[in-house]
């Protein structure tokens, strides 16, 4: 049974900083793909970070790049999302994703290749 269970949220003002963890079980972090999403509301689920399984290679969306990190603790089975310099616009509930779907086609920033999702965690930025 996987389970992702996400913290870390808060309200912050724009130009600072949080850090996001998803505490991870059922699943290695370290042997899977692992990747974060947010959503705002009315918006579709978008694709933040993903890292690679068995590796440090990650891929960014655009819009964060040079502003966010994603990273693991292999020993502690947790992902993490260093989010920096933030903007009103990454205002969002952030989920962390694992189960990603090989077999399907397209990025894999697109949540429909993703198959376990946390409960997420709410970013406010004023």
């Amino acid at each position: 049974h996987v389970q992702l269970v996400e913290s870390g949220g808060g309200s912050v003002r724009a130009g600072g900083s949080l850090r996001l963890s998803c505490a991870a079980s059922g699943l290695g972090v370290s042997s899977n793909n692992m990747a974060w999403f947010r959503q705002a509301p009315g918006q579709e689920r978008e694709g933040v970070a993903v890292i690679y399984k068995g590796t440090t290679t990650a891929s960014y969306d655009d819009s964060v790049k040079g502003r966010f990190t994603i990273s693991r603790d292999n020993a502690k089975n947790e992902l993490y999302l260093q989010m920096n310099n933030l903007k009103p616009w990454d205002a969002a509930v952030y989920y962390c994703a694992a189960g990603f779907r090989y077999s399907a086609s397209g990025s894999a920033l697109d949540a429909r290749r993703w198959n376990y999702w946390g409960q997420g965690t709410q970013v406010t930025v004023s």
